[in-house]
């Protein structure tokens, strides 16, 4: 993080040449800008005069393409998302968690933060200017005539992956937890193991016997949430449970229970299925498709984004006027696209 005070004072830099205006020189058949007044002094001390040229040439070696896309990308950022309530609210919250992260270890959040940054609001502006980019990168791979997803891709996914919202009731029996100190630990997990999986089966056995499956689930299951209701579990896809549950809910028909209970990392269940919505279009449903698609595309390759960015750029008809900072940029992108093709 110590590198954003870099970045922050050759920002200020930028600033400061904009300021003064700027011109363009070929040294060496290369286009290098230049201040109007580049001569001018800014800071001296015996034996040396450093002038605005120096830095500048400097702040190139040390960062200037690194800086100068930031500048470049939070302008974009601002144009394509106008409102960016919702990365103020993450940044905010991200910052609340932190704080609260380090107060559990006794640490002073505010002395860490004056190690790194100005002030939390500056750290905060970082945060959210990171957040609003991550979005735009988003939106542009989520645009599907961009390339970086295809209608192919997102078709298949909804051919494959997307059915309809599915009710079941189900009781779940959890084993009784067993002390980490406990003597014997392992032996005692696995009766608690066995004494779950043996209530599992005889409330199986009392479905068998016709006893009704909501008020059995009223008086054995273990999850709070459902038992009152009688297990009633309503709307769900295969992303919101463990595959096991999904597994063994779509395996049934409609008003079936499972004959062996199903275990899981929570217990086992004994699950009883209600219905299943019909399959929603692929209107209806290409946004949940973009959502899962581009995850999982994220975590195959952690410079997705970084991608996008450089085809958002060209979008906008970037040109680098600047022959050395143009040369750095495109070894950036060089680099970023042969780890694509890799």
């Amino acid at each position: 993080m110590k590198s954003t005070k870099m970045k922050m004072l050759l920002l200020s830099i930028v600033m400061v040449i904009i300021g003064i205006g700027v011109g363009m020189a070929l040294v060496g058949g290369s286009k290098i800008p230049t201040l109007s007044d580049g001569t001018e002094i800014i800071a001296e001390l015996d034996g040396k005069n450093f002038t605005a040229n120096d830095l500048y040439a400097k702040m190139k070696e040390q960062g200037g393409e690194d800086v100068l896309l930031s500048l470049i990308d939070e302008y974009i950022a601002n144009k394509e998302i106008e409102d960016n309530s919702e990365a103020v609210e993450y940044a905010e919250s991200y910052i609340s968690n932190l704080k609260a992260q380090y107060e559990s270890y006794g640490q002073n959040f505010d002395e860490v933060l004056s190690e790194y940054y100005e002030s939390e609001e500056q750290f905060k502006e970082i945060i959210t200017n990171d957040y609003t980019k991550n979005l735009v990168a988003e939106k542009f791979i989520k645009n599907t005539e961009n390339k970086f997803i295809t209608e192919k891709e997102v078709k298949e996914y909804w051919e494959d992956e997307i059915t309809g919202a599915m009710t079941v009731r189900y009781i779940l029996v959890v084993p009784e937890e067993v002390d980490a100190d406990a003597e014997d630990y392992e032996d005692k997990v696995e009766a608690n193991e066995a004494a779950a999986l043996k209530e599992a089966n005889e409330i199986i056995q009392k479905l068998k016997d016709g006893e009704d499956f909501a008020e059995l689930a009223k008086k054995h299951s273990d999850d709070s949430s459902t038992a009152s209701e009688g297990g009633l579990y309503s709307g769900f896809v295969e992303t919101d449970v463990v595959s096991e549950f999904w597994d063994a809910s779509i395996a049934l028909e409609d008003g079936k229970y499972t004959k062996t209970p199903v275990k899981s990392s929570y217990g086992y269940f004994v699950i009883q299925r209600v219905s299943q919505d019909e399959k929603p279009s692929l209107e209806d449903s290409k946004d949940e498709c973009l959502d899962a698609i581009y995850e999982k595309k994220v975590s195959e390759d952690a410079n997705l984004n970084g991608k996008a960015w450089i085809e958002i750029r060209k979008s906008y008809n970037l040109n680098i006027v600047d022959s050395e900072v143009s040369k750095s940029y495109q070894k950036t992108v060089k680099a970023l696209n042969k780890t694509a093709e890799e």
